[in-house]
């Protein structure tokens, strides 16, 4: 199994009425000049735990002095989605930008953060630093592309979908799948993934799963997230916010291209760039042999291309 090189610790903060688990990487020397806290957050059906690679494989200057601090977002891994457990049959983005913002009130205060969000941590990333400026140093935004645009005439037909899918939630239709042991959640881990080693997808199993009563092994997600949401997209809504952030920004792509994968031509990386254009301070960079998970595929890779960006 993949040895860490840096351990962590976990803290349960009560945020928004929920328990939030945060994932902490202390600085091993504080200097007298303290560098802005690192803030990690992670992407969909994710875990903090998930940026253990990348952490490992910064170097000892640039760890030294700094803080690390990752939550599980609401609902996945061990944050509990309401108080005493009982699970949510719906997510909402704004809910994340709160989060973090109390996250940040309880851990830096009114210091500056450099901020890193993966997928739906990027995207929640980047709106959070158009609507809350002053709080972020500088921003990594890692494959948080956004959505297509949405056409108003879609607005009744979304509401169908919505309310449809949380029937189906309800009537256990779109429960996650569960494994017999860990060695299974690592199969998965490694078919969603095929660049992921074996030993990672087994070291990310024990975080990204746990066993229940019966011994069977249940994903820490929960089947609220996969409901459409009943909102549709605005993207000038986005390029507006995108227009105030004032940190700079770098945003990173893997060398696979997601969005073709996703979205078949409705929204490209063109698109993406176009948005892009809008960010006072924004440069692309790209990981080569990587995928969606490129913290996972090329964590050094990563790891020294952000520091470079953020020292």
């Amino acid at each position: 199994m993949y040895k860490e090189k840096r351990s962590s610790r976990s803290e349960f903060v009560p945020i928004r009425g929920l328990r939030y688990h945060v994932q902490i990487w202390d600085a091993p020397v504080k200097l007298t000049s303290a560098r802005p806290p690192l803030v990690l957050v992670h992407g969909w059906m994710d875990v903090a735990a998930s940026y253990q690679f990348m952490v490992d494989a910064f170097s000892s200057a640039f760890a030294a002095g700094r803080t690390i601090i990752a939550p599980d977002w609401r609902g996945f891994g061990q944050t509990t989605s309401a108080e005493g457990g009982a699970q949510a049959d719906n997510y909402w983005f704004p809910d994340y930008l709160a989060d973090l913002d109390f996250l940040l009130d309880h851990y830096v205060q009114s210091q500056p953060v450099d901020l890193v969000g993966h997928s739906m941590g990027g995207n929640v990333a980047m709106i959070y630093a158009g609507v809350r400026p002053e709080r972020i140093h500088k921003l990594v935004n890692l494959e948080g592309f956004g959505l297509p645009a949405s056409l108003s005439g879609q607005a009744p037909g979304r509401y169908v979908k919505w309310m449809d899918e949380l029937k189906s939630l309800h009537r256990g239709d779109l429960d996650l799948k569960v494994y017999d042991d860990a060695a299974g959640v690592a199969r998965r881990l490694m078919k969603t993934n095929p660049r992921l080693s074996l030993d990672k997808a087994t070291w990310l199993a024990s975080h990204w799963a746990r066993p229940d009563a019966a011994g069977q092994w249940q994903i820490l997600g929960e089947a609220g997230h996969k409901i459409t949401s009943a909102n549709i997209y605005r993207a000038e809504e986005t390029v507006e916010i995108y227009k105030r952030i004032s940190a700079p920004v770098l945003a990173v792509e893997a060398s696979d291209d997601s969005l073709q994968k996703w979205n078949l031509g409705k929204y490209t990386l063109a698109d993406y760039h176009e948005r892009l254009t809008h960010v006072p301070k924004a440069t692309v960079a790209v990981i080569e042999d990587a995928g969606h998970m490129l913290h996972h595929d090329q964590p050094a890779r990563l790891a020294q291309l952000i520091e470079g960006f953020l020292d």
